[in-house]
């Protein structure tokens, strides 16, 4: 009996070491690193929450969300291009929404905060949250719904704008 429960118990503790948890990026790993304090002095209030303590922004509340000129969505914080507005779309939730990133400026983690995993989703350069990313979007292009915080970023206008 003493064997089956520690056969058991191994298996559950190799399950734990999930292909998420192998995927995820530590704050050591960015490339721009800052004290709690230089942050704060860097970024307004709300910008803090979200990008640095991973708070959210009330929906409809970004001017973001109905932005739709041509142009870049960069990261608050650092500067880094995320989105590119001809992926952006009117998901009707109340935050910025697109359909695919710029490839290799945002990283992925997982994230168990409300009971259940979510798709986070981080500025690849300095760490910073910028929202998750869901699996219900438009179907005609990636079917990804990057859900992100309009208060995380900044929008550059193309230059023909």
């Amino acid at each position: 009996m003493n064997k089956i429960f520690l056969a058991i118990l191994s298996i559950a503790f190799i399950s734990c070491n999930t292909s998420a948890q192998k995927g995820k990026q530590k704050k050591e790993e960015f490339k721009i690193h800052k004290t709690e304090a230089q942050w704060k002095a860097e970024l307004t209030d709300s910008q803090f929450n979200v990008l640095r303590e991973e708070g959210t922004e009330r929906p409809f509340s970004s001017p973001l969300n109905k932005q739709y000129s041509k142009g870049t969505y960069v990261c608050a914080a650092c500067a880094t291009p995320l989105f590119k507005s001809e992926n952006k779309f009117d998901s009707g939730t109340g935050w910025p929404s697109f359909d695919s990133v710029i490839d290799g400026n945002v990283a992925f983690d997982t994230d168990y905060n409300l009971g259940y995993a979510r798709t986070e989703e981080h500025c690849a350069t300095c760490g910073g949250h910028l929202g998750h990313v869901f699996n219900d979007g438009p179907r005609e292009t990636t079917g990804k719904r990057h859900c992100i915080n309009g208060v995380a970023l900044n929008f550059i206008p193309a230059n023909n704008e």
